[in-house]
């Protein structure tokens, strides 16, 4: 019987390395399908064939989605609550602050020809109103600066107005000085006071407004923004939370699993809240800016057109003709007082149509009553001036009683009247739909949480009936 020989040691030492492949060369690529990535895959794989391992995917998965959940409604509702803060506290302040100076400034002027008019001895309550205007335009363009960007337009515009303001200041100075020794170069500084003030002051301050309601109405729109990320990341993870309840149900027969009801709760409660929360806050700041700034913003106009009609009536007295317009044929601040009373009546017809109240409604009436007056009263002593009794026309303009300054006034104390219903018509509404919005930012991570351990708990329920 033939012998079977084995190979010695040294053959088969050679035979293994016939066989074993050859070792990659130190700092070569790991083959394809040997990595880390390619690994994890390949145990997902096979954990996925199994029911535990398929389990374990899916509570991974829908805590996931949950806690994102949560994290994406948090950035989004904290991004819109920011702008309906800045709507409330900075962004509408401003913009009624820089019509505040407007009105300061235009109203300044309106004193300064008032008390140039009343002769060398100016009025004590004049003097008071004129240096009123001006330390409150002061004040308020030390508060806007603060709360401005240095590169923003309003900045520009008030280092504009901080500039002209002081020379502004110093030609009325000029002019009250002469006019107290009964110079005629009183008239020309005065005149020229009010050109600066209509050419740079009143501009910038216009632009200036305008900006900072421009900058409302930017954050009234992020506020109003629609989160359709989270409402959509939402909706996603309620179907998954139902998918995943359906899938128990269909595996074991139970109707509920507590874990996974809790957690699809939590996510319910997020997404209606979200809805519900948004939804209020939207309508109220839309209020907010139907009957609120958007009266502001007619009253603010007919205010400064009424403003100026009174400055240009004054400097009709004061320049007696000498200014032209500039085709040489009709008095400039005249023709500029009859353009200027035509806005206010507009703007007043606007803001009537606005109110949405009696207690709106009812200023804004009795303003264009008072109008009706001045122009009667304003016609009253420009013919009397016409006719050559100077000093009757100035009684007529600055008299205490049935005079167009008391009617302007008058015109003055309800538009301020409505303003002020207006403001509080907008701060309400405006705070109802931060309001709405307060906790969200807060409450939805929190439930997120609890959301995504309920999904956990409501899986290795599952898992431990394999155990």
């Amino acid at each position: 019987m033939g012998s079977i020989s084995c190979p010695s040691r040294s053959e088969a030492t050679e035979l293994d390395w016939t066989v074993l492949p050859a070792a990659s060369p130190p700092g070569a690529p790991v083959p394809a399908g040997r990595g880390a990535w390619a690994e994890g895959r390949a145990r997902l794989r096979t954990a996925a064939t199994t029911e535990p391992g398929r389990l374990q995917i899916i509570g991974a998965v829908l805590a996931l989605l949950v806690v994102a959940f949560g994290a994406v409604t948090a950035f989004e509702v904290a991004d819109r609550s920011a702008a309906a803060d800045d709507v409330v506290s900075r962004s509408q302040p401003l913009s009624a602050d820089a019509a505040h100076i407007y009105r300061s400034l235009a109203d300044a002027d309106t004193a300064a020809a008032s008390g140039f008019l009343a002769g060398a001895q100016e009025p004590a309550d004049v003097r008071e109103r004129y240096e009123d205007d001006i330390t409150t335009a002061s004040r308020l363009l030390v508060k806007a600066a603060a709360n401005t960007e240095g590169s923003s337009e309003s900045a520009r515009e008030i280092t504009t107005l901080n500039e002209w303001l002081p020379r502004y200041t110093g030609l009325i100075e000029r002019a009250r000085a002469a006019n107290r020794q009964g110079l005629p170069l009183g008239g020309a500084y005065l005149r020229y006071a009010n050109q600066q003030m209509t050419t740079e002051l009143l501009p910038a301050a216009e632009r200036l407004y305008a900006a900072e309601t421009a900058r409302l109405a930017r954050d009234d729109r992020d506020a109003r923004a629609w989160p359709w990320l989270s409402l959509a990341v939402g909706v996603v993870v309620v179907g998954a939370l139902a998918w995943a309840q359906r899938r128990t149900y269909l595996h074991t027969n139970r109707v509920f699993n507590q874990g996974l009801l809790a957690a699809t709760a939590a996510s319910v409660v997020v997404l209606l809240w979200l809805a519900a929360g948004h939804t209020v806050a939207s309508s109220r700041l839309a209020d907010a800016g139907r009957h609120g700034q958007d009266s502001l913003k007619v009253l603010n106009e007919a205010r400064i057109n009424s403003l100026k009609a009174r400055a240009n009536e004054n400097l009709t007295l004061v320049a007696r003709g000498a200014v032209l317009t500039d085709d040489g044929k009709k008095d400039k601040y005249e023709t500029e007082y009859g353009a200027g009373m035509g806005k206010l009546t507009a703007a007043l017809a606007e803001a009537g149509r606005l109110a949405d109240d009696g207690a709106g409604r009812g200023p804004v009436e009795d303003a264009v009553q008072r109008v009706g007056e001045w122009q009667k009263r304003h016609a009253a002593a420009r013919a009397t001036d016409d006719a050559g009794d100077y000093e009757g026309a100035l009684a007529k303009v600055i008299g205490d009683k049935e005079s167009t300054g008391q009617s302007f006034d008058e015109v003055d104390a309800a538009l301020k009247k409505a303003l002020d219903h207006e403001q509080g018509e907008f701060t309400r509404a405006a705070e109802g739909g931060r309001s709405a919005l307060t906790g969200l930012p807060v409450g939805a991570p929190v439930l997120a949480v609890l959301g995504a351990v309920g999904a956990i708990m409501g899986i290795n329920r599952r898992l431990s009936e394999y155990r």
